[in-house]
C-alpha cells in the first residue's frame, strides 16, 4: 500500500474523532470524558428539557439573542436551585427532620427506649424494643403507670375503655419486670432477677383465657400455663417446680379453687374485668380477698355501676385501707353524694356533695388511671353515625306489655307516690306497699331476705327495665320447654322428626313467660 493511500483512509478517522466543530464530535466527546450517574430526582428531566431547548433553537428562526440567553439563564439558575435543595436533603441539612436509612430504623414506633427505672435504681428495667416499637403513647403512659404502682409495693386499677390495649399494657409491664426480651439473649442480670420473683396470677372470665395465652405468644417469652380443665394438679406441680411463670385461669375456677392457689406467693395477681369484685359477699370477692401478695391490678373499662359502694368493694381489694373502712366510706362519701344528688337537694347539700367528689377524685388519683378512647385514639377513628328508626309494637307485643304493667313489681314502682290504702297520711313507699311479696321478681330478688332490703322499692327498678326492653324479644320471656313444643309443632306440620335434648326448667321464668302469655 502507497503512501498516499493510506493518508486517504486515515482522513475520516481523524475527524470524527478530534473535530470539535461538528455537533456529533462535542456529544462523542462529552460522554467519553463526563461520566457520572444521572441525578436523583427530577434535575436530570430538567437537563433533558434545556438539551431539547437548545436544539429547538437551533432549528428555530433566530430571536433577539438578550431574550434566549435570559431563559437559558433562568432555567439554568432554577436547575441550580434544584440541585442544592436536594443536597441539603441528602446531608441533612435544613429545617425538615434528617433522612436516615430505613434499615437502620424500625419504622414502627418511636426509636428512644422506655427505661421505667429511676437513676437510683441499680438494675435497669425497661420494655424491650420489640414491643415499645408497636405501643401507641397512651399504652406507654399506662405502662409507666402500673410501673410506679409495682415500685411503691401496691395495687391500682387501669381503667381504659374497651379497645385500649389493656391486656398489651400489662404484657409489657410484665416484660419490663421480668428482663423479658425476644431479639436478644437473657442476660445475668434478668436471670438473677426473675429467680427472686415469684410467678403471676391471671384471673379472667372463661372466654378470655385464650386471648391471653395468644397475646402472650404474639409480644413475649413467657412459660405461660392455664388452670382450666382436668389437668390441674399438673400446673400446680410446675409451679412449685417454678417452671411457670404465668398461670392464666377462670373467675369460676379461682372461686372453687381459690385455696390451693392462695397459699403460693404471687409476685403479682392481675384481674381482668375486675368490675366483677362489685359485691363483697360473693365467693368470688371473698376467694380473691386471701391472694398473699399487696401487688394486685385490675382491668376494666367499668369502674361504677350502680352503687358507689361497688367502688370501694373494688379498690379495697386492689389496695386494702385506701378508701378507709366500710362505715367511713358510706358516711363520708356515700351519704353526701347520694343527697346531694337529688333534685329537690338544697345548695347547701349540693356543696357538700361537689367537695366530696373532688376529694374521692383527688385520692383515687394515687390509684387509679382512667382514660377515654375520644382523649386517647380519638383522632384515629372515624365518625360514627346513629340512625334512630321507631317501629311500632306489635298486637302481641301491646298484649305483653299491658301484661307486664299489671305486674304487682311494676305497680308498686308506678303507685310509690299514691297515699297508702291503709288510712294513713304517708305514701305507699313509706308504708304498706313498700314491698311486692306478692309478685314475680322482688321475691326472687329478696329471697335471703323476705323482709326487704333498705332500698325497697326502689331495688326493682332496674330489673322491671330490663324486663320492658325484653318485651322486644319475646323469647328472653318463654321457657324452653315452651320453645320446644312450639318448635315440635311446627317440624310437625312439615312432617319431621325432632330430637328431644334434656332441658333444666326455670320455674321462674316459666310462670313469667305463661303469666304474658296467657289469654
Amino acid at each position: 500500500m502507497s503512501l498516499n493511500t493510506f493518508k486517504e483512509t486515515l482522513k475520516p478517522c481523524t475527524n470524527q474523532s478530534f473535530s470539535l466543530s461538528s455537533s456529533n464530535s462535542y456529544k462523542f466527546e462529552t460522554k467519553s470524558v463526563n461520566r457520572r450517574k444521572p441525578p436523583k430526582s427530577s434535575l436530570s428531566q430538567q437537563l433533558l428539557r434545556l438539551e431539547d431547548h437548545t436544539s429547538l433553537i437551533q432549528n428555530q428562526p433566530q430571536t433577539p439573542k438578550n431574550q434566549n440567553h435570559f431563559d437559558l439563564k433562568r432555567k439554568y439558575e432554577k436547575s441550580q436551585e434544584e440541585e442544592v435543595e436536594e443536597e441539603e436533603e441528602e446531608k441533612g441539612i435544613g429545617f425538615g427532620r434528617p433522612k436516615l436509612d430505613s434499615l437502620l430504623l424500625d419504622q414502627a414506633g418511636p426509636y428512644e427506649p422506655l427505661v421505667l427505672s429511676s437513676l437510683g435504681e441499680k438494675s435497669l428495667v425497661q420494655v424491650p424494643a420489640s414491643i415499645n416499637c408497636r405501643l401507641l403513647e397512651h399504652q406507654r403512659e399506662g405502662v409507666k403507670f402500673l410501673y410506679s404502682l409495682y415500685q411503691n409495693n401496691h395495687g391500682g386499677v387501669l381503667g381504659d375503655d374497651m379497645g385500649l390495649g389493656k391486656t398489651i399494657q400489662s404484657i409489657a409491664f410484665l416484660a419490663a419486670v421480668y428482663g423479658k426480651d425476644g431479639d436478644l439473649p437473657e442476660s445475668s442480670v434478668s436471670k438473677e432477677r426473675r429467680r427472686t420473683m415469684g410467678p403471676v396470677l391471671i384471673v379472667c372470665p372463661s372466654s378470655l383465657i385464650n386471648n391471653w395465652e395468644n397475646e402472650f405468644s404474639k409480644w413475649a417469652t413467657f412459660s405461660v400455663c392455664i388452670y382450666h380443665g382436668p389437668n390441674r394438679d399438673l400446673m400446680i406441680d410446675k409451679l412449685e417446680a417454678r417452671g411457670v411463670e404465668i398461670l392464666i385461669t377462670s373467675f369460676d375456677t379461682y372461686r372453687i379453687y381459690g385455696r390451693i392457689l392462695s397459699d403460693i406467693e404471687w409476685e403479682i395477681v392481675i384481674v381482668d374485668e375486675a368490675h366483677r369484685l362489685k359485691n363483697e359477699k360473693s365467693k368470688l370477692y371473698e376467694a380473691c380477698l386471701a391472694i398473699k401478695t399487696p401487688k394486685r391490678y385490675g382491668l376494666t373499662g367499668t369502674i361504677m355501676q350502680n352503687r358507689l359502694m361497688e367502688l370501694f368493694n373494688l379498690f379495697d381489694w386492689v389496695i386494702p385501707g385506701c378508701l378507709g373502712t366500710r362505715d367511713h366510706f358510706r358516711e363520708f362519701y356515700e351519704e353526701p353524694l347520694k343527697h346531694g344528688q337529688r333534685s329537690s337537694a338544697p345548695d347547701r347539700f349540693v356543696r357538700v356533695a361537689d367537695e366530696r367528689k373532688q376529694h374521692l377524685v383527688s385520692v383515687l388519683r394515687k390509684y387509679l388511671l382512667r382514660r377515654t378512647k375520644e382523649e386517647t385514639i380519638g383522632h384515629l377513628m372515624l365518625g360514627k353515625e346513629d340512625n334512630v328508626v321507631f317501629c311500632a309494637m306489635s298486637e302481641l307485643q301491646k298484649r305483653v306489655y299491658q301484661r307486664m304493667l299489671l305486674l304487682p313489681d311494676v305497680q308498686c314502682l308506678i303507685n310509690k307516690d299514691v297515699p297508702c290504702s291503709c288510712g294513713s297520711p304517708l305514701k305507699q313507699v313509706e308504708c304498706c306497699r313498700r314491698t311486692a311479696s306478692d309478685g314475680v321478681i322482688w321475691p326472687y330478688l329478696h329471697r335471703d331476705n323476705p323482709d326487704g332490703c333498705d332500698h325497697c322499692p326502689f331495688c326493682l327498678v332496674l330489673p322491671c327495665l330490663v324486663k320492658l326492653q325484653q318485651i322486644f324479644n319475646l323469647t328472653l320471656f318463654l321457657s324452653k320447654e315452651k320453645l320446644l313444643k312450639q318448635e315440635k309443632r311446627r317440624l310437625k306440620e312439615n312432617g319431621c322428626k325432632l330430637w328431644r335434648p334434656e332441658f333444666k326448667s326455670q320455674q321462674r321464668q316459666k310462670t313469667l313467660g305463661d303469666f304474658f302469655l296467657s289469654p
